[in-house]
């Protein structure tokens, strides 16, 4: 026996229940695809190689450097699926971790107590079995004094068999010099001619080789997506995980059930996150951050001590620094705000830098639209200490200098020097005995 383990990720089907064109192992969980969730845990057991076995249609949608694709070129079952994946493993002789692409709720952790039991038992094949409350039409693992004898498929199982709570992941690890072997045996019993790797099991124990199983901690980690409801089951248990992770690690999460964070999403200790707050991407929120109701960021840096919303879009390579603000109604993009600068409502800067302890008035707009077709988005700099009044534009590129006011209404097109006022707007008339005559006239 070896301690060395490769995995086999079956990510082929269509996933015709899901209704969509997207194969199902592609929708999307807490903005990661279903299979990404299963291929990043057999990655942190160390797997290696790393096989993900794809239909035609989709071998390119793995540019991991770590991941080596192989194709099934026709949908003939999970047999055929890791068969396809043995071109790829040729020369290896250790461990084969088989996982399937629609079970993002899988951990390492329990993968490694699964390879761990299997290495301890010696068995030719261990599956990890599971026992829900419902086992439902799953295949049952039939046993012997403790010993693994069948898979019976639920739908072909008898009273007796349905009776058994312990049933079949459809995840497994085997000894590749037993699992090719069996994979060879495998006979089509559909008119399909699909090839079933659960058959794999009865034919190394007919050749009188030992399969173990080790049962899942917790049963829900081996469930499979298959529909949209189940789509929603189960990112709402990875949602539950990941603020899980997160309140345990210092951060405050006022209203979990209503906080979506994704998994690529850093939190320092000491921030508050109110209800109904989405985090995506590679977003970074320093100590002491309040991000209030209904806020949404993406790719965003927050800096320390920073408050964001409520109401409040923070898009990509957004950096609000220390102790700023992005209040409520107010979009950001591709811009940094310093510290202690406040964008508090009502405002869209996008494609700017602006400077420490600065001000923005309420109905603040960067108007970064190039303006000829093919020219680069302009930059808007306001620099520190700067004052804005309300509804004021920028149309850049503009530079707004240190220490500057810039008068309500104000559309600024050209440059604002250093401590200078910034008045852009027509001059008020008042016409005196207009409203009189007007009522007059009507």
């Amino acid at each position: 026996m070896t301690d060395t383990l490769a995995a086999v990720v079956m990510a082929g089907g269509l996933g015709t229940r899901m209704k969509s064109a997207v194969p199902k192992h592609f929708h999307e969980l807490l903005g990661r695809r279903m299979v990404d969730w299963v291929i990043e845990a057999g990655r942190e057991t160390g797997a290696a190689p790393l096989v993900v076995v794809a239909s035609p249609a989709t071998r390119d949608q793995f540019p991991d450097e770590d991941v080596t694709v192989a194709v099934q070129e026709t949908p003939l079952g999970t047999g055929d699926s890791v068969r396809s994946a043995r071109t790829a493993l040729e020369g290896y002789d250790g461990d084969v971790l088989v996982l399937s692409g629609d079970t993002p709720l899988l951990t390492a952790e329990l993968l490694r107590e699964l390879v761990e039991a299997h290495s301890a038992s010696g068995a030719a094949a261990t599956i990890l079995s599971a026992e829900p409350p419902d086992a439902r039409v799953y295949g049952r693992i039939v046993r012997t004094d403790g010993t693994v004898q069948r898979i019976a498929e639920g739908t072909d199982a008898s009273d007796e068999e349905r009776r058994i709570g312990e049933i079949n992941s459809g995840i497994y690890v085997f000894r590749s010099d037993a699992l090719w072997p069996a994979l060879e045996q495998l006979q089509p019993k559909n008119v399909q001619g699909e090839l079933y790797l659960t058959d794999t099991i009865q034919i190394l124990v007919a050749s009188g080789q030992t399969v173990a199983a080790h049962v899942a901690s917790d049963w829900r980690q081996t469930e499979g997506v298959n529909t949209r409801v189940e789509l929603a089951q189960a990112t709402a248990i990875l949602r539950d995980r990941i603020n899980e992770q997160h309140m345990l690690s210092g951060v405050t999460i006022v209203d979990p059930q209503s906080t979506w964070i994704e998994p690529g999403v850093a939190i320092e200790a000491d921030v508050t996150v109110h209800p109904f707050t989405i985090l995506r991407g590679a977003t970074s929120i320093a100590t002491g951050a309040e991000i209030h109701a209904h806020t949404v960021a993406v790719d965003a840096r927050i800096g320390a001590g920073a408050t964001v919303g409520p109401f409040c879009y923070l898009r990509p390579g957004t950096v609000l620094g220390d102790s700023s603000k992005a209040g409520t109604y107010v979009e950001i993009k591709n811009s940094r705000i310093g510290d202690r600068t406040k964008v508090p409502h009502l405002s869209y800067v996008g494609d700017a830098e602006i400077g420490e302890d600065t001000n923005i008035g309420a109905g603040a707009i960067t108007a970064n639209f190039p303006h000829s077709p093919g020219q680069p988005k302009g930059r808007t700099t306001i620099g520190r200490n700067v004052r804005t009044g309300i509804h004021n534009g920028f149309v850049a590129p503009v530079e707004v200098g240190d220490g500057a006011w810039i008068a309500a209404g104000s559309v600024i097109t050209r440059n604002v020097p250093d401590d200078a006022l910034g008045v852009a707007r027509a001059r008020q008339e008042n016409k005196e005995g207009y409203a009189a005559r007007k009522r007059d006239s009507d």
